[in-house]
């Protein structure tokens, strides 16, 4: 994924503290500079610091670009925790995080390898973020119409179209209505330890 250094804004953004404690040791645990991981991020190290440091809030997809290149899940970034991995998730269990004009609910176990989200897509919110990133996506859509920019050809999604594709396709997910629109999503993460293997070689100091 890359990513603007401002994003745009779709109102006020839930505030995320246990984010920022997170990130520098994830980052470190994944044996990544600080520069290595913006530039993987596509974000300036100074973006990246400012993430760490609290002083500037991650939107929703900057989370799920962290997590792959980390190694490991958006619930791990945002400082959950639980005590073992349920095959069940309740309805009443899943509470709604929004970030970048996003809400979303985490409908599948965490610390897995693939990732389960019910997600509504505000019309307007971030259309214009080109991702590329490695991994695969599949999405589902419930309820309004999508548009889904793959490489250069656009696609238009109504309720019950699905969506499945390698995620170094470069891809753009926007809603298609005023109304929004909701949609089941579910990517891989990249589980390597060792981040490098797919980000080129990692150089200089952790700081």
């Amino acid at each position: 994924m890359s990513f603007p250094e401002s994003e745009p804004s779709a109102g006020p953004v839930e505030e995320l503290p246990a984010v920022a404690p997170q990130l520098r040791a994830l980052r470190r645990r994944a044996s990544l500079t600080l520069e290595a991981a913006a530039r993987a991020a596509g974000l300036s190290p100074a973006h990246l610091s400012r993430l760490e440091t609290g002083q500037r809030q991650p939107s929703l997809p900057m989370l799920l670009t962290l997590a792959r290149i980390y190694g490991t899940t958006v619930s791990e970034l945002l400082g959950e925790t639980v005590p073992e991995r349920d095959a069940i998730v309740r309805a009443a269990d899943m509470e709604p995080t929004r970030a970048g004009g996003w809400t979303y609910w985490q409908t599948g176990a965490p610390s897995r390898g693939m990732q389960a989200l019910r997600v509504r897509v505000p019309y307007g919110s971030q259309g214009d973020i080109v991702r590329v990133h490695p991994g695969e996506e599949w999405l589902y859509v419930l309820k309004g119409r999508l548009r889904l920019r793959l490489g250069d050809t656009m696609h238009r999604l109504a309720p019950g179209d699905s969506a499945h594709f390698d995620s170094l396709t470069p891809h753009r997910i926007a809603a298609e209505d005023h109304d929004g629109v909701e949609l089941l999503f579910v990517h891989t993460l990249l589980q390597s330890p060792t981040a490098a293997l797919c980000l080129g070689p990692v150089t200089g100091d952790i700081p």
